[in-house]
């Protein structure tokens, strides 16, 4: 009766890594997305900024399964939380940052206006480090908050986001990065749009706005089968029109979000007029 124990207990104790490799997986995709974007500055191959936008929507895959994996197989631990919050700082942070400025900043080519050429070269490095302060602000309230509620609430019973979260927001970016193909943006007033883009996609991440989480998603229920065949339906557009569908999927969520919020302002101005 003493020998059974003693042999589960190595394999119970090994399911506590598995998380962990998850998520080691997540920072070596970021880990080669700075290393791409460094490399695409440095060669002037657009398809380095492709590859890096890539790694991180990839990365996003491995940040979502680790936490599901933890859950399902109930080895959640500090260290994992604590990990996956550095690892998201490195590859939704610090490689979407750097491959915003890089990719979106860095290569507009001289058009005549060198005071404004030269304001947006600052600026956009100040809205790119500011991506990154509001990802990492996003991170450290999510962990000390206990059951939060967004500002806009929504259904009863349903559980939100409050403010995007980091990895949406990085993605949003890699989204219209990979739709370019990676090739940069060199027209000056292109590159000031883009740096709108990328500081509302920061605003988000630090507003009290709700964002659909997904949580109400379980494949444990007693029909899953549905569930199922709408996430493969899903998988394969993703993989056959991936550079239409991820645009289309990221900004969908991220106006989903605005939308959220106008509508329970306008819901309220009503209820106090009426």
């Amino acid at each position: 009766m003493s020998a059974e124990p003693a042999k589960l207990h190595p394999i119970r104790h090994g399911m506590y890594v598995l998380p962990s490799l998850f998520t080691a997986g997540n920072i070596a995709m970021g880990y080669y997305a700075i290393l791409q974007s460094i490399r695409g500055i440095h060669t002037n191959n657009s398809a380095c900024f492709d590859h890096a936008a890539i790694a991180i929507v990839l990365a996003g895959v491995f940040d979502g399964l680790d936490g599901r994996i933890a859950r399902l197989t109930n080895t959640s631990s500090a260290f994992g939380r604590e990990l996956d919050s550095l690892a998201d700082v490195i590859t939704f942070g610090v490689a979407p940052s750097l491959l915003a400025y890089l990719w979106g900043v860095r290569q507009v080519v001289p058009s005549g206006y060198p005071i404004i050429e030269n304001r947006v070269e600052h600026f956009g490095a100040v809205v790119c480090f500011l991506f990154l302060i509001c990802g990492a602000c996003r991170l450290a309230r999510f962990n000390i908050s206990i059951d939060p509620k967004p500002r806009n609430p929504g259904r009863p019973g349903r559980k939100y986001f409050v403010g995007m979260p980091i990895p949406a927001g990085a993605g949003v970016l890699c989204a219209v990065i990979h739709f370019e193909a990676g090739s940069p943006v060199h027209d000056v007033w292109l590159s000031a749009l883009w740096i709108a883009l990328v500081a509302f996609t920061g605003f988000l991440m630090v507003s009290s706005w709700r964002f659909w989480s997904g949580k109400e998603i379980d494949f444990s229920s007693r029909r899953p089968g549905r569930l199922l065949v709408l996430l493969l339906v899903l998988l394969a557009v993703i993989f056959e029109w991936h550079q239409y569908a991820l645009i289309v999927l990221a900004m969908i969520y991220l106006v989903s979000g605005v939308v959220a919020r106008l509508a329970y302002s306008w819901g309220r101005s009503s209820a106090r007029a009426a």
